[in-house]
């Protein structure tokens, strides 16, 4: 992340719809990795923007990567605009003619439009049109390597600017913008341009029937064409003259160093001070995307879990620095202090500064309960600048910040706030799963230890990795994929744990289902011959759906409307998946409330490790039919219940049919 100042001319405030109270802006930057297998690195940015600039590759175009983060980007209420890429690829390698580019770029806007319309909220919506338009300057075209870039707003400026100097006519700002705006629309679309008679045309032939050139491919491409011939053929002397008077003519001023320069290196310090990206891109940043006193207001209901009209949320609602502080961490970032932190995140409302007292709630903090929550000093506050930091005394709302001394209090996300009463900011959605796992141990198990304390840290600085200890005391770590692997393992190996490790193929975890119901009455007796239970699996399917979510709930009153009747859900110990349920539906009528939570925790043990390779369950109901127990609780403590009831579940699945199930990875190939 880096934080950015920049100033718009009085010509260019013209330009910007939304309200604004100066001329200096500042841009907090957050660049994320465009690999589907850092899909948590763009969730966790998202969250603390409030526009996105999305890059993509004018020779391969929109890919399903471009799509994943658009719809992450719109489910966040993030407005995007729209940079094409490599553009020097288009010219130098692939030599597409003017005409066979803008259909490359046009086809291009379309798929984006195609995403944001299938995704989006409509016009209706809370953030109004965000469709991109090239037309209305939300579109940039350029090439990141040799750091030059337009929107149509340049090159209208440019032609707005000679026809003013042929008239001689002086325009103020507003009526400037104006035109511009309006040489904008005539430079993209079936607009043409006929030079004979300098007048811009919806046909496509003259009157005299001569094909007209695009005004796009005439006026825009064209002179990009030239200068990039030019400086390929500038070697041969009467074409550097040539070559020359043409950069003397577009008004570009090179030093004595880039005028000896040839071929590639020319025509990037051509365009590099021709068409700069920083002021084509900062432009289309400020002028179009929208400033955290405007996004917030439509982006809070779905920031904040608390009511609509309690302090946290108006505060966050107006970007109101004097409102009680809101902050949410979307990311640890390492420091250079070996196994500390910094947490960054966005202050939403008020002020942080170094010293404030402030609330850390974790994700499992629930209002008026003191789990998950910590009152304590923020040591530092710290301004993110690329590799580097700067300390800062305090920060308002709307700004992306660092904190010293919050790291120890939180895993990976967190709310930081002054009000008493707040509730947590929501916890983020990821696109992808941690699916694929790797076992690591550590070469010298001497070393064990350390081990240990990287898999910690590195669970820390990823937003989405898994670090797990199975009970048979393996060390497991669950990401997205295997490029996401591959970097948490060098990271394990060289930041966190600095020791050799030792680890084991990729794998995915299987579970375990039934194919049909029980066969028989599946009957099991204590050790104590006291207590006996009496269930069998009376149908696959289970009430409400496997889903990919933790059941909350242990228990609830039974759907059959028998008296007495329970359904009790049993929870797995946060797995992989997290998606497995067993349902034990209990028909007994005098069964007590405390006796079904007895046999929760036979079932927990027993989830955890199926029948058939002790992986976990899937989508299987059990019916407790008969439940007999001894009346003095000496008699039915944990010893005798906890194995009566796993060898009873045992027997039900064993005599359904068991099943693996497998997972499906879900690819597209382009």
């Amino acid at each position: 992340a880096i934080s950015l100042f920049y100033e718009l001319s009085e010509n260019d405030l013209a330009f910007i719809k939304q309200s604004k109270d100066g001329s200096g802006f500042l841009i907090n930057l957050i660049d994320s990795p465009g690999h589907v297998d850092f899909s948590s690195e763009v969730t966790a940015a998202l969250r603390v923007t409030d526009g996105a600039l999305v890059v993509v590759d004018c020779v391969s175009g929109v890919c399903v990567q471009t799509e994943t983060v658009l719809r992450q980007a719109i489910a966040e209420r993030i407005k995007p605009v729209l940079m094409m890429n490599k553009m020097d690829r288009a010219l130098l390698e692939l030599q597409l003619e003017p005409e066979e580019l803008y259909q490359t770029f046009q086809r291009i806007v379309e798929n984006v439009n195609v995403i944001i319309s299938t995704y989006g909220e409509g016009e209706s919506g809370p953030m109004g049109n965000i469709m991109i338009d090239p037309v209305l300057g939300t579109v940039g075209f350029g090439s990141g390597l040799h750091g030059w870039a337009f929107t149509l707003k340049q090159f209208a400026e440019m032609y707005v600017a000679k026809f003013a100097a042929k008239g001689d006519a002086q325009l103020n700002a507003s009526d400037r913008a104006k035109k511009v705006e309006d040489m904008m629309k005539k430079l993209w679309g079936d607009r043409y341009f006929d030079p004979a008679t300098g007048k811009f045309s919806k046909s496509a032939t003259s009157p005299d029937g001569k094909k007209l050139p695009r005004t796009f491919c005439q006026l825009i491409l064209d002179p990009i064409f030239k200068v990039s011939s030019l400086c390929f053929t500038a070697i041969m002397n009467f074409k550097k003259e040539e070559a020359a008077k043409l950069i003397e003519k577009l008004d570009i001023k090179l030093d004595s160093e880039d005028k000896d320069k040839e071929g590639k290196p020319l025509l990037k310090a051509v365009m590099r001070r021709w068409l700069p990206a920083g002021d084509a891109l900062l432009q289309m940043i400020t002028i179009h995307l929208p400033s955290p006193v405007t996004a917030q207001k439509y982006r809070c209901e779905l920031l904040y879990e608390g009511p609509p009209d309690d302090e946290a949320a108006i505060g966050i609602k107006n970007c109101d620095p004097k409102g009680p502080l809101m902050m949410y961490i979307s990311k640890m970032v390492p420091t250079s202090d070996k196994g500390r932190f910094y947490a960054f995140g966005r202050v939403f409302s008020g002020l942080v500064s170094t010293g404030l007292k402030v609330r850390i709630m974790g994700p499992n903090y629930t209002p008026g309960k003191k789990e998950d929550l910590y009152l304590k000093p923020i040591q530092r506050t710290i301004l993110m600048m690329g590799r580097y930091v700067e300390p800062i005394e305090d920060v308002p709302c709307g700004n992306i910040v660092g904190l010293v001394g919050v790291d120890q209090f939180l895993v990976k996300t967190g709310t930081i706030t002054t009000f008493e009463h707040a509730h947590n900011m929501r916890v983020m959605k990821f696109s992808v799963s941690p699916v694929v796992r790797v076992a690591v141990e550590a070469k010298n198990p001497a070393d064990l230890p350390k081990l240990v304390e990287g898999l910690k840290r590195l669970a820390k600085s990823d937003p989405m990795v898994q670090c797990i200890i199975e009970e048979s005391g393996e060390h497991i770590i669950a990401g997205a994929g295997e490029l996401h692997l591959e970097i948490c393992l060098k990271d394990l190996e060289e930041d966190h744990a600095c020791i050799p490790i030792k680890k084991s193929d990729p794998v995915v975890s299987y579970r375990e289902t039934v194919s049909e119901e029980s066969n028989v009455m599946c009957l099991s007796k204590s050790p104590n011959k006291h207590n006996r239970l009496l269930e069998m699996i009376s149908e696959q399917k289970r009430s409400g759906q496997a889903g990919g979510k933790q059941q909350e709930r242990f228990w609830c009153e039974g759907e059959d409307n028998i008296p007495g009747s329970f359904v009790v859900i049993v929870n797995v110990e946060k797995p992989l998946f997290l998606a497995m349920c067993s349902i034990l539906n209990v028909l007994a009528p005098l069964l007590l409330t405390r006796r079904t939570l007895e046999l929760l925790p036979g079932g927990s043990w027993w989830v955890v490790s199926g029948v058939l390779c002790e992986e976990n369950m899937r989508g299987v109901r059990f019916d407790v039919h008969d439940v007999t127990l001894h009346a003095d609780a000496i008699h039915r403590g944990g010893g005798q219940i906890i194995p009566t009831a796993r060898r009873c579940l045992y027997a039900c699945v064993l005599t359904a049919q068991p099943r693996l199930m497998e997972p499906i990875y879900l690819v597209e190939i382009q």
